[in-house]
């Protein structure tokens, strides 16, 4: 009798915890953060209230955008670019390294130094062009990694009219925040995309990761729509830069919003697009922001010298 009633026992516990362990499910939301969308997948395996994650992750995301958003006027980086006297957080410390990184291994074809060409050539929030030879001039004596410099939790400027501006890698390395973010929960398969900037870890259920790579046609504005080609990854990222989305057409020429650190002029190749995977999105978005400056020969010669960046 006593046998019978603890196999009766052990086989009500064994039955009770087959029932309650579930299969692995794909969860996700999205939303809008840093001026466009952004998606967030990841394979539940602990439960996780996605509406509380979701409430984190934006978080998260609104603290990153009052460090290194140009369109807060409260944010540490238009702080300093209003020379205020500012202590700086770790997300613009890592941004600025980072970006110091890929400028060196560039040759300077990458500066957070070249804002305020862009923005004279019509590509800044008032979207209104004021370049002229001679303000090129003025500028391009502002531009270069070499007018700035971390001084522990302070930026010192050569002349304090140098700017700032991390948009060429702040939407890489905010999608580095997120994955790292989720690391730290446990949550070690999921894929995080923000603005087309994605970084996959682990797999899905199984599989890699499947990534789409928009068709570099002017005015193609619907992400995901029109596909140039569809790849597989995992524990990698994946950033494209490109030129058919922003610029504009003016007496017949077209000028792109990517300007050329050392001539101040829309740089003029015949490169459509870069997709650089690396292992990190901030490196990946920035070298190929970098190879839309330098072009396609350029750029292949840099993914052949550097075989830790793959480049489509």
């Amino acid at each position: 009798m006593k046998n019978s009633i603890l196999i009766l026992l052990f086989s009500l516990i064994l039955f009770n915890s087959c029932r309650e362990k579930k299969a692995p499910v794909v969860e996700g939301f999205n939303g809008f953060a840093q001026g466009t969308t952004y998606s967030l997948l990841y394979v539940d395996e602990k439960k996780i209230d996605p509406d509380d994650l979701k409430m984190k992750v934006e978080k998260i995301l609104r603290e990153f955008d009052m460090s290194l958003s140009l369109y807060i006027d409260s944010s540490i980086i238009c702080r300093v670019n209003r020379n205020e006297d500012v202590l700086l957080d770790d997300y613009f410390i890592e941004s600025f390294r980072k970006s110091a990184e890929i400028s060196a291994l560039t040759d300077g074809a990458f500066d957070i130094t070249v804002g305020p060409l862009v923005r004279a050539w019509g590509f800044g929030p008032d979207e209104r062009k004021s370049f002229s030879e001679a303000k090129r001039d003025s500028l391009l004596a502002l531009v270069g990694m070499d007018k700035v410099k971390l001084a522990g939790r302070r930026l010192v400027k050569s002349d304090p009219d140098v700017q700032i501006d991390f948009n060429a890698i702040a939407q890489g390395y905010s999608v580095d925040v997120i994955s790292k973010y989720l690391d730290s929960l446990g949550i070690k398969n999921h894929l995080v995309d923000i603005g087309g900037e994605v970084r996959a870890r682990g797999t899905k259920l199984g599989a890699d990761w499947r990534i789409g790579i928009d068709r570099p046609e002017d005015n193609n504005f619907s992400s995901g729509e029109n596909l140039e080609a569809v790849i597989m990854i995992s524990d990698e990222s994946l950033a494209t830069s490109g030129n058919y989305r922003k610029f504009y057409i003016e007496d017949g020429i077209k000028y792109s919003h990517t300007i050329d650190p050392k001539t101040g002029y829309p740089a003029k190749n015949n490169l459509l697009s870069a997709t650089i995977l690396a292992s990190d999105c901030a490196s990946a978005d920035g070298i190929a922001k970098a190879c839309m400056v330098i072009g396609l020969e350029r750029s292949i010669k840099f993914i052949e010298n550097h075989p830790s960046y793959l480049g489509y």
